[in-house]
């Protein structure tokens, strides 16, 4: 081939070459400005966070969503979330919705509903279902106080069923020169089951029992005690000695009726004197006469 079919040749080559970018860059964009033009900004989280979290720039970013895809509730900038707080779990990447976010109070406070309250409980490995116990979860709580039921008669009864658990962590602190973990639980509870707990926690001890979270059924349990565990009958009080025989006569001098007192002496009626009377014979005539009053004949 001699230097001039060569010189076609690359020429050619470079022409096709030009022409195939330039296809592709317009397909490129024209695909970019089409997809582009398919999505719409959305508010997500860029790391896992936890209820109550009040939402900053760090927490949240944008991304692309087919529209067709978008949630109901979702946020198109940033500014629209700022400050509020989650009410939720929230995963990275998950659409930030209206439904999951709070702008009045923080913290755990936005997940107690209305009517209804939160407190807080230490609990051990035994006591707290061995540290299984999680937010989300349904448990009954069982309050034993000792010497309820008498001297050396502890009584445990359920004081709560069916509470929700809002939030559960584990601590660690020294005591005795040794590291005790325990478990910070807080329940959602009405009024009444507060104070329940509260008194448990004062006077006995607090045990979790971990439920079936479909089971809501409520039962009627009774107390149980130390006596009722060992199967031992509650001993009748043995009868009172009898007493003996000069006991018996100060029992009965004690429990005598006490004598009523004699009623004052009256002073007796003083007979009113009698006025002397007289006998008169006159002329053949007897006649009687006090002196008080006039002589009248005897007939």
């Amino acid at each position: 081939m001699d230097r001039k079919g060569i010189i076609l040749l690359a020429v050619a080559l470079l022409l096709a070459t030009t022409a195939g970018w330039a296809a592709y860059s317009y397909l490129e964009k024209s695909g970019a400005n089409r997809a582009q033009n398919d999505t719409t900004p959305v508010v997500v989280a860029v790391r896992d966070l936890t209820f109550g979290t009040r939402l900053e720039t760090e927490h949240l970013a944008v991304a692309n969503f087919p529209k067709s895809a978008v949630p109901r509730g979702a946020y198109a900038v940033l500014d629209s979330v700022l400050g509020q707080t989650s009410k939720v779990f929230l995963v990275e990447g998950e659409a930030v919705l209206s439904s999951k976010l709070s702008s009045v109070g923080g913290g755990l406070s936005v997940m107690v509903t209305p009517s209804m309250r939160a407190i807080s409980l230490q609990i051990d490995q035994i006591t707290g279902v061995s540290g299984f116990v999680l937010p989300g979860d349904r448990v009954d709580v069982l309050v034993t106080i000792d010497n309820a039921g008498g001297s050396g008669v502890a009584v445990t009864k359920t004081a709560l069923q069916d509470a929700e658990v809002l939030a559960a962590g584990t601590t660690t602190e020294e005591k005795s020169k040794r590291t005790i973990t325990t478990q910070a639980v807080t329940l959602l509870v009405t009024p009444v089951g507060a104070e329940a707990v509260a008194l448990g926690q004062a006077q006995g001890k607090i045990h979790l029992v971990l439920r079936n979270p479909v089971d809501h059924e409520l039962v009627n349990v009774q107390p149980t005690d130390t006596r009722t565990i060992l199967g031992i009958k509650p001993q009748k009080s043995a009868p009172a000695p009898a007493p003996r025989r000069n006991e018996k006569r100060t029992v009965a001098k004690t429990a005598a009726a006490p004598t009523p007192a004699p009623p004052p002496p009256v002073a007796p009626a003083v007979a009113k004197p009698v006025p002397p009377s007289f006998t008169i014979i006159r002329d053949g005539n007897i006649t009687k006469q006090n002196p008080a009053t006039e002589a009248k004949p005897n007939p």
